[in-house]
């Protein structure tokens, strides 16, 4: 009897993705067993506006160039490919109808952890997938007991992921370019080259 495929999503508006991101789903590749990790871009997230300097098509060709060398990294335009504002709830509702063989692993930080309550039907989320969360190590012990607390309320499944901290942020990222500081080492250097010959994030 063969298992069910073990998928890890991994999403974000990646503006830009960085070695902080990429760190995190390796990591919950090998802790979790995991057959592959979907980087998903969200098109419009309720919770965060997009500058307009950046397009879409940017975002997702640096993701995939990110993740080009990696044979377990697929990119997923399924998030893209939808109108209107990107909901979870919707995505893995389409995804366990696209492939019900499989299994999902929801990749956050412990910051989405904490919101999770807010977000559009939560306890459906918390049916359709695990969730592996990332903390830092000052947040452990509050982190634990909010994991606790959904758990229980939602009968949730909820994991921590023992992930190395990269203090690594696109808020930090796009503005080291603005300022003209060295972005080397902060993300891949095909990344980099990109947004610069690309002209991104200047203005």
């Amino acid at each position: 009897m063969s298992r069910n495929r073990k998928i890890g999503i991994m999403g974000g508006t990646f503006n830009p993705i960085h070695f902080g991101h990429l760190l995190l789903a390796e990591t919950a590749y090998h802790q979790f067993s995991l057959d592959e990790i979907l980087f998903m871009p969200t098109k419009n997230p309720y919770y965060k506006k997009l500058g307009n300097s950046v397009t879409e098509e940017d975002r997702v060709q640096m993701v995939k160039l990110a993740i080009k060398d990696n044979a377990h990294f697929t990119f997923s335009g399924e998030e893209l490919n939808r109108e209107g504002t990107t909901y979870t709830v919707e995505t893995l509702k389409n995804l366990t109808q696209k492939n019900p063989d499989c299994e999902y692993y929801f990749i956050m930080g412990a910051d989405s952890l904490y919101h999770i309550e807010s977000w559009k039907d939560t306890e459906k989320v918390l049916q359709m997938a695990v969730i592996l969360v990332a903390g830092r190590g000052d947040l452990s012990s509050s982190l634990n007991s909010q994991i606790e607390y959904i758990e229980n309320k939602y009968d949730a499944s909820i994991h921590f992921l023992n992930s190395p901290s990269l203090e690594i942020s696109s808020n930090d990222i796009r503005r080291r370019v603005q300022t003209g500081e060295s972005i080397r080492y902060l993300l891949p250097r095909e990344v980099a080259d990109y947004i610069y010959d690309h002209g991104l994030y200047v203005m």
